[in-house]
């Protein structure tokens, strides 16, 4: 009765994520791998925060994110942990630098004001980890392209480098899919001495493609990055891949004790909950490993790559229908362009008819005032036959 009220009642009320119409905000598009290893993951009761109790679970998730550092240039000995989002992945990256920042300190007088320097158009999420670690957040202008350089980097921390601990670049942006000068950003990060994080939640999986590749140069000096499973690496939600180039430095960060947890933090094992903000945690990081181990890491180098050319092929799609206008040229998978004429009302009514027909879900967006459409293309299954019927259906 009550998997019936799910059914008839609640399932209907929610839209699924992983349809290839479903092309806002970003998608989740897992295999069927990875969502049958989900289920066999939350059957079997592994509890996948300590070495002691999951080891097995806890070894096949470090191969996966010993896979992604060596993707990223990141050295042999890099590591970190499978936490629920970009979001807590981005804080506890952040808490585990200032804590290193704090240390390094030798007992010296700390900040009045502990400061992160990050792009104007870096993710909410940023925001979000100054507000609760109560510091200041310095948003640096971007290039007319959308990207954080290192010569704007220097310009607005003249005079700012008092209380600096990190530098956080963007690997594709959210809202444009914009990879900011990752290797800019690394020499300023060294010449100041600070920390080097880089957001990859959503674009730094176009690391695996050839067409992309290169716009992640300046990868390899991370202190630690994030990429997110469940948006482009064809994993079930949640998951987001945190990785330290010195994992150490985060287990003295976040290593939490208590009389009960002693068994454990003085075992000297690899446990997970010992490296970010997280106790009790679920090994999340297995359906990714099961659907690599089924499919191959050159599946998912052609699943992006195909996702890339479908950006580009939207692009020619955009630029030879005159009512059409491309708001800025694409690099990863997402794609921003208006419809001539159009305001909030038109695009609103648009996108509910494309809900209610069962074609598509593409809710406005906007950038610099201006509501404007947007495709976040990360499902291989999504085609250039679909992108044709609803550019068509704007006209």
């Amino acid at each position: 009765a009550a998997l019936e009220l799910f059914a008839n009642v609640l399932a209907p009320a929610t839209i699924s994520t992983d349809h290839p119409g479903y092309l806002s905000f970003i998608p989740c598009a897992p295999t069927e791998a990875s969502k049958l290893f989900d289920l066999v993951v939350s059957a079997s009761s592994i509890y996948g925060g300590s070495w002691l109790e999951g080891a097995g679970a806890v070894y096949a998730e470090n191969q996966v994110l010993s896979w992604l550092a060596k993707e990223a240039g990141l050295p042999s000995e890099a590591g970190g942990v499978f936490v629920q989002g970009g979001t807590l992945g981005n804080l506890s990256a952040l808490v585990a630098a200032r804590d290193h920042a704090k240390r390094k300190l030798l007992g010296a007088a700390v900040p009045l004001r502990w400061k992160v320097a990050c792009s104007s158009e870096a993710h909410s999420s940023l925001k979000t980890a100054a507000s609760v670690m109560d510091i200041d957040l310095i948003k640096v202008p971007v290039d007319e392209l959308g990207k954080l350089t290192g010569g704007a980097l220097r310009e607005a921390l003249k005079g700012e480098t008092d209380g600096l601990f990190a530098i956080v670049a963007t690997g594709g942006t959210t809202n444009f899919g914009i990879v900011d000068r990752l290797d800019e950003c690394a020499a300023v990060a060294r010449e100041l001495g600070v920390w080097y994080h880089v957001d990859g939640a959503y674009g730094l999986a176009g690391l695996l493609s050839p067409l992309t590749k290169d716009l992640f140069e300046g990868l390899q000096h991370a202190d630690s990055f994030i990429v997110d499973p469940h948006k482009w690496l064809f994993a079930p939600f949640d998951a987001c891949a945190l990785v330290y180039r010195d994992p150490e430095i985060a287990r003295l960060a976040h290593t939490q004790h208590g009389e009960y947890l002693e068994t454990l933090t003085s075992s000297g094992e690899f446990n997970p909950s010992d490296y970010a903000i997280n106790l009790t945690r679920r090994p999340r990081g297995l359906p990714l490993w099961f659907s690599l181990a089924t499919h191959g890491v050159s599946a998912y180098r052609s699943a992006v790559t195909k996702n890339i050319e479908l950006a580009q092929y939207a692009k020619t799609q955009i630029l030879s229908r005159h009512y059409l206008q491309l708001v800025r040229e694409p690099e990863l998978s997402v794609i921003v362009f208006e419809r001539k004429g159009w305001k909030l009302e038109q695009y609103e009514q648009w996108s509910k008819n494309l809900l209610e027909s069962n074609v598509a879900f593409v809710v406005p967006s906007s950038h610099a005032g201006r509501v404007n459409a947007r495709f976040a293309i990360v499902n291989p299954l999504t085609t250039e036959k679909l992108i044709d019927e609803i550019l068509d259906s704007m006209e």
